[in-house]
């Protein structure tokens, strides 16, 4: 369903407009209001990998966003979904997301909600799936040393996106992509197959690590622990649907704690099966 990209609201009018590149100063405004930690250079990406509308009032001020990424021609992920408290409360970011409705078709969606919108998203369909932890910090002086990985090359492009296909469930080729050429990788090899793979980026207050892909704890802990070894007494940030386990126990022994959290959320099809490889980390709460 898609409405008309007017909203009026009890005290003045809301247009909706396409996102453009020009909107990033007012984007990164919006967003430090709600305290995100989105640089203007992730606005950037997350803009130029994606479909986006914001919300103007009657001046021309920017005071909503909403966004979505394809992954593959039947799946996307929703993200970026911003209001100020006060918009929220009459209705905006139900209206935001009506916007982008149409342009989404028929494809199958994904989404991690805040618990500020959560029941606006179980009100449109959304199901609520596995608690997302936010979790950084400064990492500790020494981290554990866990071997069994080694850095990513480019003859490894082919089979990394083939097994981040298969834990996602869809094709994000162009963003995946995007993240091998602004990251470090690392990633697990047995008898010649890439069975693992995880990503590292500048991103909002320091560096990011995710995706995060592989079979077991074994592994994904082998592929976090150069990067995380890299950023000894630096901020870090990793996102991970783990709720328990050695590789959640050795990112919180390594400075790493629960921040905030969110809820994985889906409509259509369920994607995230048991899978031969899993993700770990995701690339971040917008991308999955």
């Amino acid at each position: 369903m898609e409405t008309e990209p007017v909203k009026q609201l009890d005290s003045y009018e809301l247009v909706a407009r396409p996102m453009v590149m020009d909107d990033i100063p007012a984007l990164h405004t919006l967003s430090i209001g709600v305290q995100w930690p989105h640089r203007p250079e992730d606005w950037e990406m997350l803009i130029r990998l994606g479909h986006g509308v914001v919300a103007e009032d009657a001046i021309g001020r920017v005071v909503g966003s909403a966004m979505w990424w394809p992954m593959g021609p039947d799946f996307a992920r929703i993200g970026m979904v911003i209001t100020t408290p006060r918009l929220q409360e009459q209705g905006a970011a139900r209206w935001l997301m009506q916007q982008i409705a149409g342009s989404l078709g028929s494809r199958d969606r994904a989404l991690a909600a805040t618990r500020e919108a959560f029941r606006l998203y179980l009100s449109l369909g959304f199901r609520p799936g596995a608690t997302v932890f936010q979790l950084n910090g400064n990492v500790a002086k020494a981290p554990a040393v866990v071997p069994g990985a080694r850095p990513i090359t480019a003859a490894d492009t082919a089979s990394v996106r083939a097994l981040d296909a298969a834990a996602l469930g869809a094709k994000r080729r162009e963003v995946l992509d995007a993240l091998l050429t602004v990251s470090k990788g690392t990633v697990v090899e047995r008898e010649g197959q890439v069975v693992g793979y995880a990503l590292c980026r500048r991103f909002g207050r320091g560096h990011v690590v995710g995706p995060v892909v592989a079979a077991c704890d074994e592994d994904a802990l082998a592929l976090v622990a150069p990067h995380v070894a890299a950023h000894a007494g630096q901020f870090l940030r990793l996102d991970t649907r783990e709720a328990d386990g050695s590789f959640r126990a050795y990112l919180e022994v390594s400075g790493l704690s629960v921040f905030d959290t969110g809820t994985s959320m889906s409509l259509g099809r369920e994607r995230l099966q048991k899978r031969p490889a899993r993700i770990y980390g995701l690339a971040s709460q917008s991308l999955g």
